[in-house]
């Protein structure tokens, strides 16, 4: 859902955590036992030009979006899918006024959180039905994009060039 034409980002900044529990005995160090993954944010901002790239409808369109309240597929422009992420926050400043009041520049952030999808789970199963039923030229490339959605999904989603 981002491109260049509608709401480029410049920045991208990702924070991932990991759970872990401390037991502290007496004389001792404490003791970690890892729990599992913990929260995953990205936040992106970037500048629009409502006369070249897009404006307010972009950033609108995000709101709707997190008005949903659901997660969305994050995939890279190179096809890396990141997993399913829930638009948190929008935020956008507007300056440089023209006369009729719209802006010419809008500086804006975008946090996502990621969340759990079983869509991902499901595509990843139908993908290996499909490998099991498919021979010959359809076999390879099921099996490789398979192999990408695996990998896709123990890092995270698209990133859906708004």
């Amino acid at each position: 859902m981002f491109d260049v034409a509608t709401a480029p980002y410049q920045t991208l900044e990702r924070t991932t955590q990991w759970r872990h529990s401390v037991q502290n005995p007496v004389g001792e160090r404490p003791n970690y036992q890892f729990l599992g993954p913990g929260e995953d944010s990205i936040t992106l901002s970037g500048t629009l030009y409502p006369h070249f790239t897009g404006g307010r409808l972009s950033l609108d369109a995000l709101r709707v979006m997190a008005e949903q309240g659901k997660g969305w597929p994050l995939i890279e422009g190179s096809g890396r899918l990141y997993g399913f992420w829930a638009v948190t926050k929008v935020r956008e400043t507007s300056t440089h006024f023209m006369r009729d009041g719209v802006p010419k520049k809008i500086e804006f952030s975008v946090s996502l959180k990621r969340v759990d999808d079983k869509r991902l789970d499901l595509l990843a199963a139908a993908l290996d039905a499909g490998l099991v039923a498919t021979t010959g030229l359809l076999a390879k490339p099921l099996n490789k994009a398979r192999n990408a959605l695996s990998d896709g999904i123990r890092s995270v989603t698209r990133i859906p060039n708004l």
